[in-house]
């Protein structure tokens, strides 16, 4: 069995290399370039012996789509840039690819380090990812623009040891990707027919701020669990806002063509 690593990519020339080198081992390593990147990540990854494709960004799951078109391995195995595949977790890979196992996707558990530390608790652990899917036997859910859904075609299963997620190092990077999230996540739950009350802008990030910190025990990741999970609590009421004035907006237009 054959197997392409793919990485999606956007300026990461300080961390492609290191993202890279952990995938070594694979058959061929795959780096979709988004066409907006202007440092030097492409010279990085083409050194290094990876095949680089730049496709305009259109959301991530449109960018997975595309590697899973491209890459013409048995298999193949999704990282970010941000992310380190080890040496536990390449070897447990191999003995997938090498066996007879019937699944036809593998979920991964993930360490995510934020701010320094590996976060336990709260939400943050397994958090289990699907990245190794057969070829031919799965696609990422088009409505899911972030927040990736794998529609498989088949069994799938849990790999034990976890890949190494370099999160998030300040407050600030953390409040600046979610920000990129919201309207995605907002946009998705329209789709959905989802329709928020006035209170969910409150009732929803208390509701979370609860469930991350009490229900999953983000306290007992110290106060990094705790700044985490009001950090969380603030993005679901942005989003909440964000599709409450989303539906507000398509309700006047209804009401302008009647």
């Amino acid at each position: 069995m054959t197997i392409t690593a793919v990485i999606l990519a956007l300026n990461n020339e300080a961390g492609i290399a290191d993202c890279l080198n952990s995938l070594a081992w694979a058959d061929e390593r795959l780096v979709i370039l988004d066409t907006r990147s202007n440092d030097r990540t492409r010279e990085i990854a083409a050194s290094l012996g990876a095949r680089v494709e730049p496709h305009p960004f259109e959301n991530f799951a449109a960018q997975r789509n595309y590697a899973l078109e491209l890459a013409q391995t048995d298999w193949i195995y999704f990282l970010d840039t941000d992310e380190r595949s080890t040496p536990e977790l390449n070897a447990e890979i191999v003995d997938i690819l090498t066996g007879n196992s019937p699944e036809v996707g593998w979920w991964v558990p993930r360490y995510n380090y934020v701010w320094g530390a590996v976060i336990k608790h709260g939400g943050w652990y397994p958090d289990y990812q699907l990245r190794l899917i057969k070829r031919g036997f799965g696609h990422y859910d088009p409505e899911h623009q972030v927040h990736e859904i794998v529609l498989l075609d088949g069994s799938e299963g849990y790999l034990i040891h976890p890949l190494i997620h370099y999160n998030y190092a300040t407050v600030k990077q953390f409040r600046n990707k979610q920000r990129q999230y919201v309207a995605y996540e907002a946009d998705i739950r329209f789709k959905q027919g989802i329709h928020p009350k006035p209170w969910t802008r409150a009732s929803l990030p208390l509701r979370e701020f609860v469930r991350r910190y009490i229900t999953l025990q983000g306290f007992r990741d110290g106060w990094r669990g705790f700044v985490l999970a009001i950090l969380v609590a603030y993005y679901y009421g942005y989003v909440a806002t964000r599709l409450l004035a989303q539906h507000l907006a398509n309700q006047r237009q209804k009401t302008g063509e009647a």
